[in-house]
């Protein structure tokens, strides 16, 4: 059973980490479809502040206690399988996945619209009970937010300073963990996609290893306050998490040129049978998820399993 609990979180966090090279999807969002967000978060957040601990207590001479409380929380179990799996699609992906997009815009735009449509299910669901006035007003409000944002225009690629490129890594880490909003997206937006694309493909040591810096700092300064606002306002933050997503479709439309919506073209009944294939393949997900969770509790009342599902 952990074996196959690994394979699975390996597999989890390929999906997260091809995704994520891609602009306009949301590795949240497929963190989301398959059931890691929160734990994710959550050992972000714990991470963070061990980091964080072991620095300053460090220097202070107080010792490392409060680090290993805080590391000991992460969910090991969890987070080094995803992240082994993350790590290896996104080398995989960029040598591969990225050319076929490339050659393939409106199909790819199509399936992966499809994806988004159909994962609207999670936070919906995850909200619980009926929705309020409240939750339709951010939601809808997170909506606008998203299609502005994908609304941007994008800029040339360009060579950017070491400096520039921690930076832009902090904010696009920012977006990873909200569902909806894209990392790669942001990228595209101030001209750094292709670069960083580059960079992973040429193993360029130097840019990536200030990229990873600036991504674990901004991490570390986002990922507690989202995770206070899922403890605290958990309808409000997945409200808008759904209209982030909702309005992020807006980059997902197959028809555009340069960022510029277009009419559809004379592939539009194979563009809509990739959106309900991408649908269909999120349901599939979301079904098995949802029986494997079942048998989880039924075995768990029967004393076999934790809540979690583990032996």
């Amino acid at each position: 059973m952990p074996f196959a609990r690994m394979l699975l979180d390996t597999g989890r966090g390929a999906l997260i980490g091809t995704v994520e090279i891609i602009p306009g999807v949301s590795g949240g969002t497929v963190a989301l479809i398959v059931g890691v967000y929160e734990t994710l978060i959550d050992s972000a957040g714990h991470l963070a502040r061990g980091v964080a601990a072991t620095v300053v207590d460090g220097v202070r001479g107080r010792g490392f206690a409060r680090a290993r409380r805080e590391l000991s929380a992460v969910r090991w179990s969890v987070v080094l399988p995803v992240g082994i799996g993350m790590i290896t699609a996104v080398l995989v992906a960029s040598a591969v996945l990225a050319p076929l997009i490339e050659a393939e815009p409106v199909a790819s735009r199509a399936l992966f619209a499809g994806l988004i449509l159909a994962s609207l299910v999670v936070p919906i669901r995850m909200v619980g009970g009926r929705w309020r006035p409240r939750e339709y007003g951010v939601a809808a409000l997170g909506a606008i937010a998203g299609l502005a944002l994908t609304s941007l225009p994008q800029v040339d690629p360009l060579e950017p300073p070491l400096p520039v490129v921690a930076l832009a890594a902090a904010f696009a880490v920012c977006a990873l963990v909200v569902p909806g909003v894209s990392g790669s997206f942001v990228l595209l937006a101030v001209g750094m996609y292709a670069p960083t694309l580059a960079a992973v493909n040429e193993r360029d040591l130097a840019y990536l290893g200030v990229f990873i810096l600036g991504a674990m700092v901004g991490l570390g300064l986002f990922v507690s306050v989202l995770q206070w606002l899922l403890t605290h306002r958990r309808r409000v933050v997945l409200a808008t998490m759904t209209g982030l997503m909702i309005g992020s479709l807006r980059a997902l439309w197959p028809w555009q040129e340069g960022g510029s919506i277009q009419a559809p073209g004379p592939d539009l009944v194979p563009a809509l049978l990739l959106v309900a294939l991408g649908a269909a393949v999120v349901g599939g997900v979301l079904l098995v998820e949802s029986i494997a969770l079942k048998r989880a509790a039924r075995r768990w009342d029967a004393g076999a399993l934790d809540p979690a599902g583990n032996s």
